[in-house]
């Protein structure tokens, strides 16, 4: 009789795949209230990893952290029109506090441009002021109707900036820096995602910004996932705050305002991009454990070579687990490191000791070698690059290979349900055609330049749009 899988095959149900990830990996469990989600010790590892790289780099371009409340009054979201309409489906709304109605009802924040605009324009009065860049990391609630845990949760953690400037080009500049040197760098270096850098169209741009700067990843069933975004607001909340300063020239100016966020979704994309029939794929640059070494038997001098291993590959720099549970057994052991998706297995019994190797299996790429022990120091930093190498490369190349270019609504929607992405020409669609793709749960990801670059306007010449399913 067939062995029943561990989890769903991806061909199979890829949802049900996902969902049994990220139980049986351990990630998280869905929360008690509908659309909360508790994020477990693995998962919150994975998360604290992306949190400290992402923090070094928003920190290596200015960007100072900050903290504002969670609670915003209701009348500060009613200050900008565009946002409030945005937001208002996704709202959740206090009333009572201390067992007393409030007298003014206040909302769990869904962002902070409106709370953040409130103290910049106290803090702001001239060009010496500016430019100010803050970052806060902080959860915030939006009402899911259709929660799935990390890619669509009513309450989710992530990063969100707010920067003020003196100029357009100064603040056009910044959201184009965050977008490129900070997010796109993180995804590509730490989390080996392939991403599509480009500019979302007006019918999807965040509400009240001019422009919106987006990262989409193709998951492993060919829909697309927004990983981060990066904001130009204008002077829209400047206005509504007035948030201004007196220039150089002794004139009263609204300041130019970006914003830009990335969310505790990437976990999710990561499982999604990355991950197979067998569970998650941790790249090594991320992964909390690199190498696992496990003692198949408990005998004395198996577990002491384990733990000999470990302290070796410590003092090479590789982060590693030493598994010597030997009361429960190696093949389950073994499985649910292969789940968790640690890059190396360095598996060590009676039989490796007498030939003074080491099994090592490796996740990525799969497969199983004999080492010898004395070698892993040098051996397996050098296996870690070439699997992030590899993960980032089958990744993009996954991309390619299911991106059709086509000429007509009607093919890019097929492209679309067939499981891939289409190129069209945005000549070619226009918003017209954008809307009746989204009768067909099919949305434009984002609008590229023929060479890929991204465009200065939505409606600039030879502009590609990406047109996908999404999550």
């Amino acid at each position: 009789m067939a062995k029943t899988p561990v989890l769903t095959p991806q061909a199979e149900d890829f949802p049900r795949w996902y969902q049994d990830v990220i139980n049986k990996a351990e990630l998280a469990d869905n929360g008690p209230v509908r659309g909360t989600m508790v994020i477990r010790p693995y998962g919150y590892g994975l998360w604290e990893r992306m949190q400290q790289d992402m923090d070094a780099r928003i920190k290596a371009v200015g960007v100072q952290n900050a903290y504002f409340p969670l609670f915003i009054p209701q009348s500060y979201l009613a200050r900008e029109a565009d946002h409030v309409e945005g937001f208002a489906p996704e709202l959740a709304v206090v009333t009572h506090g201390g067992g007393k109605e409030l007298e003014e009802p206040v909302v769990v924040r869904p962002t902070s441009e409106t709370i953040v605009n409130e103290y910049f324009s106290k803090w702001v009065q001239s060009y010496r002021d500016l430019p100010l860049l803050i970052n806060q990391w902080a959860n915030v609630v939006r009402w899911e109707l259709r929660p799935r845990l990390f890619l669509r949760t009513t309450e989710f953690l992530w990063q969100e900036g707010h920067t003020a400037h003196a100029s357009y080009e100064d603040a056009r500049d910044f959201a184009a820096r965050i977008h490129r040197e900070v997010y796109a760098r993180f995804m590509a270096d730490v989390l080996a995602m392939d991403v599509v850098l480009g500019r979302k169209t007006a019918r999807e741009r965040f509400a009240g910004a001019l422009n919106t700067l987006t990262l989409e990843g193709m998951m492993g069933d060919g829909k697309a996932l927004q990983l981060g975004t990066s904001h130009e607001l204008g002077q829209n909340f400047a206005r509504a705050f007035h948030t201004s300063y007196l220039s150089k020239d002794g004139e009263q100016e609204l300041v130019w305002q970006t914003s830009w966020g990335s969310t505790t979704r990437m976990v999710g994309a990561l499982v999604m991009m990355h991950g197979d029939d067998n569970g998650l794929r941790i790249p090594p640059r991320l992964a909390p454990i690199q190498v696992v070494v496990l003692a198949i038997k408990g005998d004395d001098a198996v577990l002491a070579k384990v733990r000999e291993i470990g302290e070796l590959l410590t003092a090479a720099g590789v982060r590693v687990h030493v598994d010597d549970r030997t009361d429960t057994p190696f093949g389950r052991r073994a499985v649910d490191w292969e789940l968790k998706g640690v890059p190396v297995r360095v598996e060590v019994g009676p039989r490796d000791l007498e030939g003074g190797t080491a099994m090592v299996a490796r996740r990525i790429p799969g497969g199983k070698e004999p080492v010898r022990t004395e070698l892993l120091p040098e051996l397996l930093p050098k296996v870690l690059e070439e699997d992030q190498a590899l993960l980032l490369r089958q990744a993009r190349e996954r991309r390619k290979a299911r991106t059709t270019d086509v000429t007509t609504m009607e093919e890019a929607a097929e492209a679309a349900a067939a499981g891939g992405w289409a190129r069209i020409r945005w000549a070619d669609l226009g918003p017209e055609g954008e809307a009746a793709l989204a009768e067909r749960s099919v949305s434009v990801r984002c609008l590229v330049t023929e060479d890929g670059a991204v465009p200065d306007a939505d409606d600039a010449p030879g502009n590609v749009a990406y047109v996908a399913r999404a999550y």
